[in-house]
């Protein structure tokens, strides 16, 4: 069930403004009312009506007659603090992991059936791939998206192997049996390889960051052109700088928990 519907299937208010915030794509100073209910499908009248309810409380803000996401978004992200300090302990090891590759780093997490790429350390030369913070892929045709597969529960695997495989390149593995198959010899050993899977030129190694009970968090991948990455050398560095990332955000969680639970 899509949660911008009830289970009547009636599409909500809520999800009417979730409809409208996800339309809005990097780059872009504003949009109007018309390119909005275009992109979203939802009626003119019913487009006009939520933006300047979300324009008041400061989900939207007012450009002239069109609208850009708001300050509100950006602040409520920033008080999400396990996305925070995700980010944050990553990016030390990215930065890292960077100079010493001299490729493009990544860092990324898993909703539904995709990978969303959160953070993105560009080498000099290197493909611009994905092309931004924020893009989304399919999971099974990458290596971050394999990374992060193989350390879900059996359920969530299962639901993303029923539905028809995308074949992104000729190498795309689209079986679900083969793809259950990988799953299991990426946890097995902890990292998991794109072979020309999500472009035809590029290649990549990504490994899981765990939390401190085992869920997956994030997947940390190098990636370069096909010829002038060395996947086998790059194994061994993407493993232990997502081990490393998992062992300082399991750090953290055990020094916060304690000051958390005193009582005075």
């Amino acid at each position: 069930m899509c949660p911008a519907h009830r289970d009547d299937g009636e599409i909500t208010a809520l999800g009417r403004a979730v409809v409208i915030l996800k339309v809005f794509r990097p780059g872009e100073k504003s949009l109007g009312p018309s390119a909005l209910a275009r992109r979203t499908g939802l009626p003119k009248a019913t487009v006009h009506r939520m933006l300047h309810e979300m324009a008041r409380v400061g989900l939207l803000e007012r450009v002239g007659t069109a609208f850009r996401p708001g300050l509100l978004l950006f602040e409520l992200g920033q008080s999400v603090p396990h996305r925070r300090d995700l980010l944050e302990t990553a990016r030390r090891h990215m930065v890292v992991l960077h100079e010493a590759t001299a490729h493009n780093i990544g860092l990324a997490v898993l909703r539904d059936d995709e990978v969303i790429h959160v953070d993105i350390l560009r080498a000099k030369g290197s493909p611009r791939v994905p092309q931004r913070t924020g893009g989304r892929w399919p999971a099974h045709a990458s290596c971050s998206g394999k990374a992060m597969l193989a350390f879900c529960p059996d359920e969530e695997i299962d639901r993303v192997l029923v539905g028809p495989l995308q074949r992104v390149t000729p190498r795309t593995i689209t079986q679900p049996d083969v793809l259950r198959v990988e799953l299991d010899r990426v946890r097995r050993a902890r990292v998991a390889f794109d072979r020309g899977e999500s472009f035809a030129n590029v290649a990549g190694v990504a490994s899981p960051v765990l939390s401190p009970d085992g869920e997956v968090l994030a997947a940390l991948s190098v990636s370069g052109t096909v010829g002038r990455i060395n996947l086998a050398r790059m194994d061994v560095a993407v493993r232990t700088s997502a081990l490393a990332i998992t062992r300082d955000l399991a750090a953290a969680e055990s020094i916060v928990r304690p000051v958390l639970g005193r009582r005075d």
